[in-house]
Order: C-alpha cells, then sequence, then structure tokens
C-alpha cells in the first residue's frame, strides 16, 4: 500500500510537470477531417522519428476520436467532423483537451484544441407561433415572456438582438443571464379589445454572424374582453303613443341595447327599473332577452296619462355593467268612462212654502275623461218642480224650486238627473234624487159637507152616542191632529148644552133624549181645529133633524072628551038623504107620517045598513034615507087608529037621534043664538085681516110662480092628466127641502079622480084642476073644517083636518098655495079657520108644505127611503106643518100666514078656548 502511494505521488509530479508543457491551438468547426491542427511534435520537440517507435498516439477519453496524430510526421489533424454546437453549449471557449502519450519514455503532453465557432446556424425557436391571452384591462409596463431563440453558435455568431413589428401596444425587452438572453413582449399601452381583439407580432432573433442569420416568431396577442363597456341604447329616450284600454298582452315596444364586450360581458338582459311605481309594474312588462315591451294589465288614460318607464340593460359580466334609458309612453284618451254624478243634499226635505229659487242640493259632475270626452251636460230628465242652475265653478250645479210645491199634491218627488259626455258616441249616466216635501200647516181641517145633517130618531138613550162628525186635514202628523168642540153660542143653547163631542173623534153624544114633540130640529156649529202652528180651523153647521116615533095616540078633538072618554050627542033630521053628513069624528095625532096617518073604523053600530064612515076623513054619513022603521036613537063606536108600526088607537061614541025636520032647526037656532059671543065681531075683525093677508101672499106667489116656472128646468116640472071627476077627498102634500135640493110628497092615499106619477111609488099624488074657467074666484066651500093645535117647544106645528079639499099642482105656470102655519110658539089653542075669502083660489089650489123650504120653491119629487115616512102628511088626518128655519136657527117666518090672535090669545087663553069650542059645536050642529 505504501508502494503503491509513493508511485502515484510521482505520476502526479510527471503530470505538473507535463502540464506545464500544455500546447494550444485553435481551429473553426466544421472544418473537413484530416484537416491538420497543428505540428504537435514539432511544438513538442519530440523526433518526428521515433514517433512511431514510441508509439506516438492521442488517446481519448470518450469513444469518439476527435483528433488523431499522424506518427510518421507528427501533424494533429481532424479525424471526424467537429461541430461545436454539440460540443461546447454556451458563448463559451469550446476547448478539447488532448492526451498525447509517447513512450519510451513516457511522456504524457497535454493539448488543448480551441474549437472555435462559425456562424454555421441560424437562430431557431422552439415553436414559430406564441399566443398570449391578455386582458384588455391589463395595466401598461405587463411583461410577457417569449419564446427565445436558439442559436448553436457562440460568441459574436450567437443571438444578438430580438427586433418586433411596429406597433403601438407592444414592445420586446431582453433580460439577461449569466449565459443567454431571455425575451419579454411588454405591454406599453393598455388593450381595448372593443377596438382591435388580436395583435399579431413577429418577433425576429438576430445572431452576430456575419452575415447574420435570423429567425422569426409569430406572437399572437389576443385581446381578453373586460367587462368595461355598459350596454347602451341607440337612443337615451324613446317616446310613444298608445290608446287606453290597449289589449293584454300586445308589444309596444322593441328595445335594441348593444354591449361592444363579448361573451358574457356582451349579452345583455333587460328589465324595468326598481325605482319605479308599484302600479307600472303590473301594467308593462320588458322580456328579458328580446327586449320586447309588452302591456301585460289594463291601461287606463284615467289613472295615468303618461307611463316613464326606466328601463334597464344588463350583461352578464363580472361584475356585470348597466345601462338604462327612458320609455316616455302617452296614454291616449278613449271615451270609455261614464260621467259621474255626485249629490250633497243640504237637505233630502223641503217645505212646501219653500221660495222659488231655493237651494235644495249641489250636484257635482265629472267624466275622468279628458277633452270632448270628459265635458259633461247634465240635465233633469222627468217633470218635476225644480231645475239645475250652473255654479260659479265648471261640472257644478245647484237643483233649486222652479214651481211652488203642495204636499198635499205630492208629497215625493224622485228626480233623474242625467249626465252625458261628448264623446263619440257619447255615455251617459243617471241617477235618481228622492226629495221629500216637509208638510206645512197650510190647510184647514175639511168637512165633507157643510152643513151636515143628521136624522135622529127621537126617545133616544141619553148619554149615548148620537152620530159623528168627522174632518180631514190634509196635512202630516201634529198638522193633521183634529180636536173637535161645538160651538156653546147661538139660539139653540139651550139644546146644544146637552151635547158632548168626544174631541179626538168628533163622537157627539147626547145627555137627554129628544121629543119629537118638543124639538123637530135644531142646529149648532162644531169647531175643527189642527193641532198646527198657529193651528187652523173651520166650522160646520150641524142641522139635527128629530125623527118621530109612534109614542102619541090619537086624541080626539071632536066629539069632546069629558071624564076620560070621547062621547056627543048629533041631532039628525029624519029627511036625511042617502050621503048626507051626519057628523065628523075629528082626531089628531102628535106623531106625524105614518105614525100621524089616522084610520076611522066603527067599532059598534047599531044598524049597518044606515051610517057609513069615511076611514080617512072621519065623516059619517048617511047610507040611504031614513025610514019611520028606522030607530030614533043609534049608538055608534068610532074607533081611530094610527099606522104606527105599533098602532095606536082611541075611542069615540057618537048617540045619533033622528028628530023630525021642525025640531032640528029649532034647535039649530036656539043653539046658534045661544052661543052669540060680544066677541064674536073681534074674532071676524082679526079673520078679516088674516083673510087680506092671505089673498096679498097668494098674489105675492103668483108672481114668484110664474117666474120660477119660467127658468125651472124640465126635472121640476111634472106631467098631470087633466081628470074631470073629483070627490072632494082631501090629499096631504109635502115638500121636503134636503140641502139644495127639495122634495115634494103625498101619502099613500088617493082620491077618485087623481093620478100618480110614474116611478113615485105612489107617494106623489097629482089632481086634476078643478078652478072655474072663467078665472071668478070661487067661494070656499061650508064644509071646511080647521083645528089646529098649537105646541110649545120652538117649533111650531098645527094639525088640519079639511073637508072636500085636495092639494092641487097644476101644470107649468099654475100657481102654488102655501098653506098658513100658526107663527107663535105659545099660543097652544086649537081653532077653526075658513079659507080666505076673495082669495081668488078654488079651495082645491090649497098646497101644504113641510119642513125647509119659502114660498114659490119649486116642489120635487123625493123617492121613497131619502125622507122617513114620519115626514109625510096622511089625508084625511091632521097635517103637521111646521115652520121653516134659515141657516142661522131662527124661524123664517115671512112665508107663513100668521092665523088667529096671538098676544090676545095668549092673555085670554082658557076662556077663548072654551068660546072656541063651544063655536065647534055649533057648527058642527049646523052641518
Amino acid at each position: 500500500m505504501a508502494g503503491r502511494g509513493r508511485l502515484h505521488l510521482v505520476l502526479l509530479l510527471l503530470l505538473a510537470e507535463a502540464s506545464r508543457a500544455e500546447i494550444r491551438y485553435s481551429i473553426p468547426e466544421e472544418v473537413k477531417a484530416g484537416t491538420v491542427v497543428g505540428n504537435i511534435a514539432k511544438d513538442l520537440g519530440l523526433d518526428v522519428n521515433s514517433l512511431p517507435d514510441r508509439r506516438f498516439r492521442v488517446v481519448s477519453e470518450s469513444e469518439e476520436a476527435l483528433f488523431e496524430v499522424n506518427q510518421h510526421n507528427g501533424l494533429l489533424y481532424v479525424h471526424k467532423r467537429i461541430d461545436r454546437d454539440e460540443r461546447c453549449r454556451g458563448s463559451g471557449a469550446c476547448l478539447s483537451e488532448l492526451k498525447i502519450i509517447v513512450e519510451n519514455p513516457l511522456e504524457i503532453h497535454y493539448v488543448v484544441v480551441e474549437i472555435s465557432d462559425v456562424n454555421d446556424h441560424s437562430p431557431t425557436f422552439i415553436e414559430r407561433e406564441q399566443t398570449f391571452e391578455i386582458a384588455e384591462h391589463t395595466l401598461p409596463g405587463k411583461r410577457f415572456q417569449l419564446h427565445a431563440a436558439h442559436d448553436p453558435d457562440a460568441g459574436t455568431n450567437g443571438i444578438r438582438a430580438y427586433a418586433l413589428t411596429s406597433n403601438e401596444h407592444f414592445e420586446v425587452d431582453l433580460r439577461h443571464s449569466d449565459e443567454d438572453q431571455i425575451p419579454f413582449l411588454v405591454l406599453k399601452k393598455s388593450l381595448d379589445r372593443e377596438q382591435k381583439a388580436k395583435h399579431r407580432l413577429l418577433v425576429t432573433a438576430v445572431d452576430g454572424g456575419r452575415p447574420p442569420r435570423s429567425a422569426t416568431l409569430n406572437v399572437t396577442v389576443v385581446v381578453l374582453d373586460s367587462n368595461d363597456n355598459r350596454p347602451v341604447f341607440s337612443q337615451d329616450t324613446y317616446q310613444m303613443t298608445i290608446a287606453e284600454n290597449i289589449p293584454i298582452g300586445t308589444s309596444v315596444f322593441k328595445l335594441n341595447g348593444t354591449d361592444p364586450d363579448e361573451g358574457p360581458n356582451g349579452e345583455i338582459e333587460y328589465s324595468l327599473a326598481k325605482t319605479l311605481k308599484k302600479n307600472v309594474y303590473g301594467v308593462f312588462q320588458v322580456d328579458k332577452s328580446t327586449g320586447v315591451l309588452r302591456v301585460i294589465g289594463n291601461v287606463d288614460y284615467e289613472e295615468n296619462d303618461v307611463y316613464k318607464l326606466d328601463i334597464e340593460a344588463s350583461d352578464r359580466g363580472t361584475p356585470p355593467l348597466t345601462g338604462e334609458c327612458r320609455v316616455i309612453i302617452k296614454i291616449r284618451d278613449v271615451n270609455d268612462n261614464v260621467p259621474e254624478i255626485d249629490v250633497t243634499s243640504l237637505s233630502n226635505t223641503v217645505s212646501e212654502d219653500s221660495k222659488l229659487g231655493t237651494v235644495i242640493s249641489l250636484i257635482s259632475v265629472r267624466d275622468k275623461d279628458s277633452g270632448p270626452n270628459g265635458k259633461v251636460v247634465c240635465t233633469i230628465t222627468n217633470d218635476v218642480p225644480f231645475e239645475l242652475k250652473p255654479s260659479y265653478k265648471e261640472n257644478v250645479f245647484s237643483v233649486v224650486t222652479k214651481a211652488h210645491l203642495d204636499r198635499e199634491e205630492v208629497s215625493d218627488y224622485e228626480m233623474t238627473i242625467k249626465a252625458s259626455d261628448c264623446g263619440e258616441p257619447p255615455l251617459s249616466t243617471v241617477k235618481s234624487l228622492k226629495i221629500h216635501i216637509a208638510d206645512v200647516n197650510d190647510n184647514r181641517p175639511r168637512f165633507e159637507k157643510n152643513p151636515l145633517q143628521f136624522y135622529l130618531t127621537e126617545n133616544n138613550v141619553a148619554g149615548n152616542s148620537v152620530f159623528l162628525v168627522s174632518a180631514t186635514d190634509e196635512d202630516l202628523n201634529e198638522n193633521a191632529a183634529i180636536s173637535y168642540s161645538i160651538v156653546r153660542e147661538g139660539p139653540s143653547n139651550d139644546i146644544i148644552s146637552f151635547l158632548n163631542i168626544n174631541s179626538e173623534n168628533g163622537q157627539i153624544s147626547a145627555l137627554k133624549s129628544f121629543d119629537f114633540e118638543t124639538v123637530k130640529s135644531f142646529h149648532f156649529q162644531v169647531v175643527a181645529m189642527d193641532g198646527g202652528s198657529p193651528p187652523l180651523s173651520s166650522n160646520v153647521t150641524v142641522k139635527v133633524f128629530i125623527l118621530d116615533q109612534n109614542d102619541n095616540a090619537p086624541v080626539i078633538l071632536h066629539p069632546v072628551s069629558s071624564n076620560g072618554s070621547a062621547e056627543g050627542v048629533e041631532e039628525i033630521p029624519r029627511n036625511l038623504k042617502a050621503g048626507d053628513l051626519v057628523t065628523k069624528v075629528r082626531a089628531y095625532d102628535a106623531d106625524i107620517g105614518y105614525n100621524g096617518w089616522l084610520l076611522f073604523s066603527f067599532g059598534q053600530v047599531t044598524d049597518h045598513s044606515l051610517f057609513t064612515l069615511d076611514r080617512y076623513t072621519g065623516q059619517i054619513r048617511t047610507l040611504r034615507s031614513l025610514t019611520e022603521k028606522d030607530e030614533a036613537e043609534h049608538r055608534l063606536l068610532v074607533v081611530v087608529k094610527d099606522n104606527g108600526n105599533v098602532s095606536l088607537s082611541a075611542t069615540a061614541t057618537v048617540t045619533v037621534k033622528v028628530v023630525e025636520p021642525i025640531e032640528a032647526f029649532a034647535a039649530s037656532d036656539v043653539q046658534s043664538s045661544a052661543k052669540a059671543d060680544p066677541e064674536e065681531d073681534s074674532m071676524t075683525f082679526y079673520l078679516m085681516i088674516t083673510l087680506g093677508s092671505v089673498s096679498l101672499l097668494f098674489v105675492i106667489s103668483i108672481i114668484v110662480l110664474i117666474a120660477m116656472q119660467c127658468s125651472k128646468s124640465t126635472e121640476y116640472t111634472s106631467k098631470y092628466l087633466q081628470e074631470a071627476n073629483y070627490d072632494g077627498t082631501l090629499c096631504h102634500s109635502i115638500q121636503y127641502r134636503s140641502g139644495d135640493k127639495r122634495y115634494m110628497l103625498v101619502g099613500p092615499r088617493m082620491s077618485i079622480g087623481s093620478t100618480i106619477v110614474p116611478g113615485s111609488q105612489a107617494n106623489t099624488l097629482v089632481l086634476p084642476d078643478r078652478r072655474q074657467t072663467s078665472g071668478e074666484p070661487m067661494m070656499p066651500n061650508s064644509d071646511w073644517r080647521y083645528s089646529a093645535s098649537l105646541r110649545a117647544g120652538g117649533v111650531m106645528q098645527s094639525s088640519v083636518h079639511m073637508e072636500e079639499s085636495a092639494v092641487m099642482q097644476g101644470a107649468q105656470g099654475v100657481l102654488v098655495q102655501n098653506w098658513p102655519t100658526a107663527s107663535s110658539a105659545a099660543d097652544a089653542e086649537g081653532g077653526e079657520v075658513s079659507p080666505p075669502m076673495g082669495a081668488g083660489v078654488d079651495s082645491n089650489s090649497w098646497h101644504f108644505r113641510y119642513g125647509p123650504g119659502g114660498p114659490g120653491a119649486p116642489p120635487q119629487h123625493l123617492k121613497p127611503g131619502e125622507v122617513p115616512p114620519e115626514a109625510f102628511i096622511i089625508p084625511g088626518s091632521p097635517a103637521i106643518i111646521s115652520i121653516r128655519q134659515n141657516q142661522g136657527g131662527e124661524d123664517d117666518k115671512s112665508d107663513f100666514i100668521t092665523f088667529g090672535k096671538k098676544e090676545e090669545a095668549k092673555k085670554k087663553k082658557k076662556k077663548k078656548k072654551d068660546k072656541k069650542d063651544k063655536k065647534d059645536k055649533g057648527k058642527d050642529d049646523d052641518e
């Protein structure tokens, strides 16, 4: 081990010595094989001849020897092609160390062959294309490494520079390293993809050879889009006009936004701005992709006449950019709104006494449309007492009264107001306004009739309601609340004091029972007053007629009653013939009508073949002549009955004595002389005055009757049948007036020769005219008898018993004579009166009148049922004659004749009565 170490050390020393004798050669590369590098033997100082022996050689450490030595001449030559670029990379010296070994002695020489570079290579790029993607928002100064060119040559033959085609955005920069240069593409100006999306550059690598060699690199710079552009519209503002009520779904407008960016950065989405009014989103919608603006809701001009839509266009970049525009949509009005009527009622109630022009309500009309479509004309279509007055403000009217109102005629009005616009076609609306007319106390209580007439049956129950008065008031409520009261003043105050009225319902009750025989009629006034303020009232005259009941039995006047029985003796001469008057039973009944209609009949008679009794007049006559065989004394029982529902009766006994004719005349003379009275002259004087008055009244009646007959309509003219025969039987008639109408009635008794007017149901009797044709007044028949009974009670009545008398109603122009009635209520005596002498009227022309009505009043026929049966005067019975009463309640006596004495009769009441009875008896004896 130690020896081997010493050997190594010797070798190292030798090598070090040899190295100091190193030879350097230089040859260019790419020389041909065999090219001599140098004379190595000479340079080493070796003997050329000894070289083969010494085994002169090159020891190469690599398998491939680049150099060889020639052993014969000692030259170092190139054994094979040398490529420096392959052997030596880089720009440093390319050295090839050769070990030259010479043996015997061993010598080792080191030779360094420097291979110099030859510009035999052009620069090359690994890739001929290089692409860069640079965002356009990249800031200037950004460096992008280029592919470095490769040149195997070294030194000056290596790459010396890089060149770039001229442009404004890029330049080439080299970064030097220890061995090479690295080229960089430097951004010197910002890119704009929208201006130029792709840049194509040519990079040239140039070496230092002469001539220089170069290589190019195609560089493509793709500018990556940066979302640096907002979407834009062709206009900032779009304007258009559409009609209201456009159908839903209609496309209105198409927006066209542009974005110069690409990809998502240039993809635009449309939307309505978020700051619009909420109602816009329900009317319009924009398609997200296409930008089509559509109507999705009702477009109403009245709600909005213009829509201002802000529409946004956003790209899909990160972050997205937004552009916007405004779309102004004007709405064109269409007449699609009817006018509206607004009623502001000051009061829906107006007083009926409102003055003309009183404002009731305010009417305002409006139409949401515009222009002519919104111009409104307002009218009242129905006929009402109101009108529209325009106000100071347009489309405002006031409803005022144009006529006087009357709630009683119309209490409520329904006014129809029509408002029409001026569109094409026009639209209209109608509204009803109800107006109530408030009541004013402008109507007095009103009675249906004035005066009111009531009929009250006598003997009513005291305290019960007797009749009802009722008034109506056309007003309302308290204005129509009527209270009733009786006026307690007047001539009938003594009767009125027994009447009571219910103030609320007008029911009148009597506190006493009325007697027809005492009071036949009375009148009073009732006041009806309403509850208005001030109250209004009206009066009505109530006329009450007491109706008779059969509550009075007949009273025998002749023969005179004595000790409760009526008995009389009549002497007749034996030479009486058939039909001669024997006597007359006279009676009266305080009742009237059928209740006072008396019928006479025999109750008992000694000889039925000798005497007859007229059932209506009470006259007893002979049926045949008396003979010697007839008895000298006959007893006759006469029964007098009335015609009431329950008949009442009385009896009279007449004793007839048959005497010789001389005795009868003697007795008559004695009686006549015995009955002479100093006062007879006085009675005759009064009778003459009475007859004169009757004659005057008769003349006046003729004049009045002629005037009335000339003016009387045909309905008052009776048609009579002329009859020559007349039996002289009395038929009583009645004239009755109800209101403004007058009626004439007679009893059902028909005399011989009388005629019943057709349609009168046997109640109207007409007798022929029996007046003398010469016109001379006919003297009254000696058989006339009158018996009057005056009763107290305020209303006079007379009972007249007449013989051979009849009611005469002639044809038109024939006079009608009103039979006089007694005028004194205090004169309660009966008396006998003969018809007026020289009156110029036949006894058959007397006309009895009952009830209200003046002389000369045209007789009218009263139908059955319109006047109660009690109002009839029955033929053959005493006639009840009442004084007519005027409206004032006082007895109007101007149309009647007063019979007998008045005050004198009152003073000599009893005496006068006795004398008259005697006189009547004497006259009966004469008859």
